[in-house]
């Protein structure tokens, strides 16, 4: 089964339109959370990639969620949209999806 990408990206644009009147600031550190799927998946390959990617990563403690960060950033659709997409292409090839993100405290 394929990915969605573009339903993925309208989820991100959704967010924006669904925070009119939230006072965003103008950059921030992005967090997007990816899940493992596969028992055999590669955590180190796959946090290496993100890596050399420029992203900084996280394992929760929940056992199978990774959290990559990038960032600061410009707090736009279109921005976070741009390292979304790198980030989930990387997670698909070593069985990960997506989960979302949000803005780094």
């Amino acid at each position: 089964m394929s990915h969605d990408f573009a339903a993925q990206r309208r989820d991100t644009f959704q967010t924006f339109r669904q925070s009119k009147g939230v006072s965003l600031p103008k950059t921030a550190v992005v967090e997007y959370e990816f899940f493992v799927e596969e028992n055999d998946a590669s955590w180190p390959a796959f946090e290496r990639a993100l890596r050399l990617a420029g992203f900084r990563t996280r394992r929760l403690k929940d056992g199978v969620t990774l959290v990559a960060a990038y960032g600061p950033i410009p707090v736009t659709p279109e921005a976070i949209w741009e390292q979304e997409k790198i980030a989930t292409e990387i997670a698909l090839k070593h069985d990960f999806y997506p989960d979302g993100w949000e803005l780094a405290e």
